[in-house]
């Protein structure tokens, strides 16, 4: 067998079983086997997108528990793909072809659409590759795109069924608009940021009068397309003027005083400009009062031709001018600042407009019932509980949905305009003629679809619906969906409103919403912010287990992950102990003369004794009894999404348990030439059994030791994630192996430490005598052998108590430890915890007169006495673990 590198570099095996694990479908499903299916469909990341912290973290956590049930025997599908991300793809490659100098509007929709498609191909498998190097076990057979054959043909049989329901419809309507990516956006697609602006106060001249009311606005360029004001009707102050008008500064326009529920009297002045085409509320008031809607913005957020003199002013160079018009004419009454919400592009973070426009629309509430149905029953549960109640309430308050886009890259909607009688004809194929009056002159629809429409589709479009394929009958409803609660509504809440209406079924069981990672100060990550971290970077330096199990370890329900390098390191130094530990196994069999082995039934080996013993040794019913709790805590806590838990859980237990105590008591027994011994194969095992129990959260370093460890193994699984993953079994259970084990861990340590008081040579072997009354006993003298070379000291055992002043000693529950150590030490030591403790007590006594100073305390920052005090809190702690020495000494009857 070729030896480990002495260095732990994860570099030089991760991209291998990476490929390999794809290369020999060792995670392909079977639509037609027996087995327990478990099903996962990927949350598609988009087209353009590379992978960032956030995503290596929810893929970290599937993959474990992906992996975990593959193990367990399910036949296991976690199906990829991507989004097409219809408004980022188009703004990548309009960026891409400007800097060609080529615009989309002047090579038309056909060329700029054979342009994204070029794109796609040369870039869009970027974060696909980086998905496979960090070891996602997905089945990359079954991949699957939102603008591929089967999906575009789903997403037009969805729109013709909701169309016939009358779930879909067109209509004129206030929407959100962005001026840079000139598209309408749904409600979820509009970012709300609190900013720093200003309220300026308007006085609109009333007709006839010297009288004027006061309207407060926070986007005076707005005020050129008002139609009215409004005064709430309970209002007093106003009732004199209930009938009459205005004059509409700027633009000499009259527009009457209306009364309506939109005024608030204990706001401002309690009136307020009524503009229903760019406002929602004045938009819902001007159909109440039947008001004129009158545009003053173009598409790209310039005035246009309605605006008067301001028309061809970006919006805000016009609220410039607006305002400094308005000042001059005496109607400007006063500018405050003022903490407003603005609306802003998802995508590009431009500010939102709303605008009057004609759209295509899904009507939600009676999507909405039977989704909300489907948690309330159980049907559906949603981990952890508390997002239960954030989903009821938007699903209660749901309005419809905007599902056209004025975009080219997307799902074209399926809806053909008849020039001759103007009726509209929704199919799943293209007519060729109108369905109404039979004219060939039928037009398309140039919008396409909201990429959350087909991405509501992905559970069982990827699966093959609309046709009832083997692998929807198979893998639907799928088992599990981990995402982020960032999407709950974008995405969770529509694929189950889309799987209940086209299915009958939900689209998944359970639904778990992991946690934020954030900065090493709880910043959430960003490019803009710039700490944002390259997840493929910081795997290429430290390992993708180490970086995967950083993350999952952090992940407590209901906080947030936070991310640091020093986190990292630490994590890469445990997988280092995991391979320096394989690496001393390795050459050890190696000088026993013995091959790598393992049991050819893992699932049921039970430890051995050896030769002609009659008990299996001691370490051995320890470690395959701790191996079986651990086993049954890791399936509880993966079946559970406690990932922090089953991490934390078996680092302490391999780095504590497996290298520092149970191969320090294995390699006592080792002898070079002894060949494979029953005690090597209850090594082996066990270490085969830790690597199983270990794979779902660091694949790579546990994949690369096992093929290692099982190379001989007849009939073996080709990969250890096809290995069984250890279950509970009631007769490796050993508890009196673990309380001996637990009490000849407390008498080695216990000698360590009194050794590391005592500033012993490590290599000096020192005589000792352990007293007891208990089982500590027998346990000592059985393993005299260990302790004497764990601990260098040659142990009496004397069942008994301690006499008074017997010596350096240690005394816990079960027993006392006494070093015979000579005098001569003792006093060196005694003298040598002397000097520190008085050089201790000189520097409080600085800290005490600098606190007792008060000119001292009078002069100095805060920060400085706050110091000092920590110090002085620090030598008093010091001072009293000298003196616990010290007296230890003095115990000891030693002069």
């Amino acid at each position: 067998m070729q030896p480990l590198d002495k260095v732990y570099e994860p570099q030089k095996f991760e991209p291998y079983w990476a490929q390999w694990w794809i290369e020999n479908g060792v995670f392909q499903a079977a639509s037609d086997s027996p087995a327990r299916m478990y099903s996962l469909v990927i949350p598609p990341p988009n087209v353009t997108g590379s992978l960032h912290m956030g995503h290596m973290f929810e893929m970290a956590e599937t993959d474990i528990s992906m992996r975990w049930r593959r193990m367990r025997g399910y036949n296991t599908l976690w199906l990829p793909g991507m989004d097409h991300a219809g408004i980022a793809t188009q703004m990548v490659v309009e960026r891409d072809l400007a800097q060609k100098g080529i615009q989309r509007r002047e090579i038309g929709r056909e060329k700029f659409l054979e342009h994204v498609w070029e794109w796609k191909e040369k870039y869009g498998d970027r974060i696909k590759k980086q998905i496979v190097r960090i070891g996602a076990s997905c089945d990359w057979s079954r991949e699957r795109f939102t603008m591929d054959e089967g999906l575009c043909r789903a997403v037009r049989e969805a729109f013709v069924r909701l169309y016939d329901k009358g779930l879909i419809y067109r209509g004129t309507y206030l929407i959100n608009w962005c001026p840079r990516c000139l598209t309408a956006l749904s409600d979820l697609e509009t970012v709300h940021e609190e900013r720093d602006g200003h309220l300026w106060h308007l006085r609109y001249p009333v007709t006839g009068s010297q009288e004027y009311l006061v309207v407060a606005t926070t986007r005076p360029e707005t005020m050129l397309g008002d139609t009215a004001v409004a005064v709430n009707p309970e209002d007093e102050r106003y009732r004199h003027l209930h009938g009459k008008t205005v004059t509409l500064p700027l633009m000499n326009r009259e527009i009457p005083i209306i009364t309506d529920e939109v005024a608030d009297p204990k706001f401002g002045t309690g009136v307020v400009k009524v503009t229903p085409a760019h406002d929602p509320n004045d938009f819902a008031a001007g159909k109440r009062h039947n008001l004129a809607e009158i545009t003053v913005m173009d598409e790209t957020a310039h005035m246009n031709e309605n605006a008067g003199p301001y028309a061809g002013l970006d919006r805000f160079e016009a609220r410039r001018q607006i305002v400094a018009h308005l000042q001059n004419l005496g109607l400007l009454e006063k500018i405050e600042d003022y903490r407003l919400v603005v609306g802003t592009c998802q995508r590009c973070g431009t500010v939102v407009e709303p605008r009057i426009s004609t759209q295509w629309f899904v009507r939600t509430k009676p999507l909405a019932e039977p989704a909300m149905a489907a948690v309330e029953s159980g049907r559906i549960q949603i981990i952890p509980e508390q997002w239960r109640k954030v989903y009821f309430e938007w699903m209660t308050n749901i309005r419809d949905w905007c599902i056209s886009r004025q975009l080219w890259w997307g799902h074209r909607i399926p809806a053909w305009y008849c020039e001759k009688c103007g009726e509209i004809t929704v199919a799943r194929e293209d007519p060729e003629r109108c369905a109404h009056c039979g004219s060939a002159k039928v037009k398309q629809d140039p919008d396409v679809l909201d990429t959350w429409f087909s991405s509501g589709l992905w559970p069982f479009s990827t699966l093959g619906w609309p046709d009832d394929t083997a692998d929807l009958r198979s893998f639907y409803p799928t088992s599990l969906l981990n995402t982020g609660f960032d999407i709950l509504f974008f995405w969770v809440a529509r694929m189950i409103m889309f799987g209940l209406e086209f299915t009958g079924e939900v689209p998944f069981r359970q639904v778990y919403i992991h946690a934020l990672v954030r900065d090493a100060e709880k910043h959430k990550m960003s490019k803009t912010r710039g700490n944002a971290v390259d997840p493929m970077e910081v795997a290429e330096k430290f390992g993708t287990d180490a970086v995967r199990f950083s993350l999952v370890v952090g992940a407590a329900p209901g906080t947030d992950v936070v991310f640091s390098e020093d986190r990292l390191t630490g994590y890469q130094a445990f997988a280092n102990k995991i391979w320096n530990a394989a690496r001393f196994v390795f050459l050890s069999l190696e000088k026993a003369g013995a091959e790598p082995w393992a049991p050819e039934n893992l699932q049921e080996f039970r430890p051995q004794a050896s030769g002609g013993a009659m008990e299996v040794p001691l370490e051995d019913r320890w470690i395959f009894s701790r191996l079986n709790d651990v086993a049954e805590q890791s399936n509880r806590a993966i079946e559970q999404f406690r990932y922090h838990e089953v991490a934390h859980l078996l680092y302490h237990f391999i780095w504590h348990e497996f290298c520092d105590w149970y191969v320090e008591l294995k390699k006592l027994r080792f002898q070079e030439g002894s060949g494979l011994t029953p005690e090597w194969k209850n090594l082996l095992a066990a270490f085969e059994r830790t690597l199983r129990l270990l794979h779902p959260l660091m694949p790579f370093i546990t994949e690369e030791l096992w093929q290692r460890l099982t190379v001989h193994v007849a009939g073996r699984p080709r990969s250890l994630a096809l290995a069984a993953y250890p279950q509970y079994d009631v007769h490796l259970s050993d508890m009196r192996a673990e309380r001996e084990v637990e009490v000849l861990k407390s008498i080695i340590g216990a000698a360590r430490d009194l050794r590391a008081q005592m500033k012993l040579d490590p290599r000096k072997v020192v005589e000792g005598t352990l007293y007891s009354k208990s089982a500590a006993v027998e346990i000592a003298r059985g393993s005299a052998g260990a302790i004497q070379k764990l601990a260098a000291i040659n142990l009496e055992v004397v069942a008994g108590s301690a006499p008074v002043n017997s010596g350096v000693h240690a005394a816990t529950p079960e027993f006392d430890l006494v070093l015979r150590v000579p005098a001569a030490e003792v006093e060196a030591r005694r003298e040598k915890l002397g000097k520190e403790k008085a050089q201790l007590e000189k520097a409080c006594d600085s800290s005490h007169r600098q606190l007792q100073n008060e000119e001292f305390l009078a002069k100095a920052p805060p920060a400085v006495i706050e110091s000092i005090r920590q110090k002085l809190g620090q030598y008093e702690a010091q001072i009293a673990k000298l003196n616990q020495a010290l007296d230890g000494l003095d115990a000891s009857g030693n002069p």
